[in-house]
């Protein structure tokens, strides 16, 4: 159902409001250089610390300014099963294609709570979901055996893995039995996540270089090797460096490097500063990447 390069977005703020003009521009630039798909209001996106009415907002202007060409997929994720339905809902009434829900954070769900958090949000709402296993941020781990279960679920049509645990796609792959379909949440690997029959990737990396990230992912679906291995390896610094800190930090201050946003977050986070953002500018300073004899570079703007 979804597929190829998928960007998880960042939200513009401006004097702690949402900056609309930014996010619809930002927008505008990912479909413009050729993106599968868009998810406002991730973890990229800051939703833990957008209000209900803010997330509305954020999944309402996606939705008007793709207007229909890539498919928006929602994050509608939350630590308390009722509240996710009820995002998940309003995503569904304000036109998204899909929701992204991540695991219950803090709470430390057994499996068999993972189980009938997803079932009972994909029970309430008739809109295709893909879960999202990130156990750095829940502490807790989708097991094979769980997302075995959950592909059983209509409307329950991918998972996003960032665990870069390979052995476990395999199994989990094999567990699911072609009722899922799998986008990576690792940028620095999806090469060989797709290798092993990924469908994609959710990416932070392309908010900043998306035409890399699509030719990477356009090649494997080829299995054009060798263009994949050099878009993977000519992203390899800015991966690194756009998780030196949290995520959303590091790639908010690469928006901003570019001029296309303020270097504006929210507390608990901070914005990128010192060596940090010195290392992050320089990356992206050096950032080439050719394909078919044309040379796409990061152009800095001047702060």
């Amino acid at each position: 159902m979804f597929h190829g390069t998928m960007t998880a977005l960042v939200t513009p703020f401006s004097n702690g409001k949402i900056d609309e003009e930014s996010f619809r521009a930002h927008l505008e630039r990912q479909v413009e250089a050729g993106v599968d798909g868009v998810v406002p209001a991730g973890t990229t996106g800051e939703a833990a610390t957008l209000s209900f009415d803010e997330h509305k907002q954020v999944i309402r202007i996606a939705v008007e300014q793709i207007a229909g060409r890539v498919p928006v997929i929602a994050g509608t994720g939350s630590n308390n099963t009722a509240e996710s339905i009820e995002l998940t809902a309003a995503a569904k009434s304000l036109g998204a294609d899909g929701a992204l829900l991540i695991s219950p954070y803090y709470n430390k769900p057994t499996q068999e709570g993972i189980y009938r958090h997803y079932k009972a949000v994909a029970d309430a709402v008739h809109l295709p979901q893909v879960i999202y296993n990130v156990p750095g941020r829940t502490h807790s781990n989708i097991l094979p055996e769980t997302a075995g279960r959950l592909s059983h679920v209509a409307n329950i049509v991918g998972i996003k893995d960032a665990t870069a645990d390979m052995e476990q796609l395999v199994h989990t792959i094999a567990a699911c039995d072609g009722r899922m379909e799998f986008y990576s949440g690792d940028d620095a690997s999806v090469m060989a996540f797709m290798a092993l029959g990924g469908d994609g990737v959710i990416s932070v990396l392309s908010n900043i270089a998306p035409q890399a990230m699509i030719v990477l992912t356009d090649a494997m679906c080829a299995a054009d090797w060798p263009a994949a291995r050099t878009a993977q390896f000519a992203m390899r610094c800015l991966n690194q460096l756009l998780f030196v800190e949290a995520n959303p930090i590091p790639v908010k201050a690469a928006c901003h490097l570019l001029g296309w946003m303020r270097n504006e977050l929210r507390l608990p986070l901070m914005p990128l500063s010192g060596a940090g953002l010195d290392e992050l500018r320089q990356a992206m300073t050096g950032f080439a990447f050719e394909q078919d004899g044309v040379t796409t570079r990061l152009e800095l703007a001047d702060h």
